[in-house]
């Protein structure tokens, strides 16, 4: 059995629900698993949603508006009689149910239980289309088989039980599921951690033993850089697993860090593939590929915090200080994607994911000296090469620089 992923921009509208069913009747829709992203932007006009919700603003309008978004999709899609209207219409009444009578001050609870509707509408519509076009699927609540922890937007995988859930699947069909959630033990929904549908297509085709799992993308392949930012980018044919991972832990965007890690374990072939230009070649990777060529990858992480901590005496920063400094952000779950230590600072580049970085900061200052750049930017070259840094802006304004064997990094203030 093989695994397709396509994201939120392969499906945006109905052109790009169209195409998906171009894209199966092209490469062979037997034996497949699809898992489908919420379209286009609706992650984000949900998170507007519960940010009216909890400022105890007015939602209901925010509401209207995806669920017309959806429902013109669909009705430029599907016959008027088609049930999936009907779903649509139970869909919004679920949320209104759920926000009107929710009592839980928890964001992150509540954030699970309604953006991942982003999922289960495209996932309905999708399905709908393909059998009103006579390709023959079985739409599935992915809730029903990845099961997960309780850590609300982060969720952890129960890999034994959601495998033995997969493997009752016949493997002779057509299926389409959501990506990005998951449920607990008690099947309130969770959710794998933001842009986690290539996730939970590698989990997938990890329990399912897939033949291979392939991302469908807006890009020809795995770019040695982001053509928003760098001119010039080139495809890269072949990638290691390893040399995926690092790229995708240093922010790659075409790939989500998680990925990679279960396919690994059992050598199965990750293709990321133009959705536009399904007979191209895309990107292969592989156990053992090397990266070919061995180019420069640029990578850039936008919206970063550089924080500088010191002890107030000139003390040493020695186990003890990295201890207290750690506690304090892991409790605040804060991502740390630089670390550089002197003898007397310790220097971060941080990501503030849920908000939580002056409550960290605050508790940090009790104890150490604290220096903060706000709007930053982390720049990652892999593979550098003596014309790399011509290509990054701004070095001038440069906060942190660390060079490694393979890896150079600088994090630079980004303009006013």
């Amino acid at each position: 059995m093989k695994v397709y992923k396509f994201g939120g921009a392969s499906v945006k509208d109905a052109a790009g629900v169209r195409n998906v069913l171009k894209v199966l009747q092209q490469t062979g829709e037997k034996q497949t698993l699809v898992v489908v992203s919420a379209m286009g932007k609706s992650t984000n006009a949900f998170e507007e949603v519960l940010n009216l919700y909890f400022k105890d603003k007015q939602h209901t309008q925010k509401l209207e508006e995806i669920k017309a978004f959806h429902t013109e999709i669909a009705q430029d899609l599907l016959d008027q009689n088609n049930p999936v209207f009907a779903t649509i219409d139970e869909y919004f009444f679920q949320i209104e149910d759920f926000l009107l009578k929710n009592k839980s001050p928890n964001y992150d609870y509540v954030y699970d239980q309604i953006i991942s509707y982003g999922e289960l509408l495209s996932s309905q519509i999708l399905s709908a289309y393909l059998n009103q076009e006579n390709l023959t699927n079985d739409w599935i609540d992915v809730r029903d088989y990845i099961k997960t922890d309780s850590s609300y937007r982060e969720a952890k995988v129960d890999w034994e039980t959601t495998c033995d859930n997969l493997q009752k699947l016949k493997k002779d069909q057509l299926y389409i599921t959501q990506g990005f959630i998951g449920s607990n033990e008690n099947y309130f929904t969770t959710t794998l951690g933001r842009e986690g549908s290539d996730y939970s297509g590698a989990i997938i085709a990890y329990c399912l033993d897939a033949y291979s799992l392939t991302i469908w993308k807006d890009v020809p392949g795995v770019l040695n850089a982001d053509p928003r930012y760098f001119e010039n980018a080139s495809q890269l044919m072949h990638i290691s697993y390893e040399e995926a991972i690092e790229l995708a832990y240093y922010g790659a965007s075409v790939i989500h860090p998680k990925t990679l890690q279960p396919l690994q374990r059992k050598k199965i072939p990750l293709f990321v593939k133009s959705f536009e230009h399904p007979e191209l070649q895309g990107t292969e990777i592989k156990n053992g590929q090397a990266l070919d060529p061995y180019i420069p990858c640029f990578i850039v992480k936008k919206n970063q915090t550089a924080l500088t901590i010191s002890t107030h005496d000139f003390a040493f920063i020695d186990e003890s200080v990295l201890r207290d400094v750690f506690d304090t952000l892991t409790e605040n779950q804060l991502k740390v994607n630089l670390i550089q230590i002197s003898a007397i600072s310790l220097s971060l580049c941080l990501e503030d994911k849920f908000n939580t970085l002056d409550k960290a900061i605050e508790v940090i200052k009790k104890r150490f000296k604290v220096t903060l750049y706000q709007d930053c930017s982390l720049y990652t070259i892999r593979h550098a090469d003596q014309n790399s840094l011509s290509f990054i802006p701004n070095t001038d304004k440069t906060i942190i620089k660390q060079a490694g064997v393979n890896t150079l990094q600088l994090v630079i203030k980004q303009d006013e």
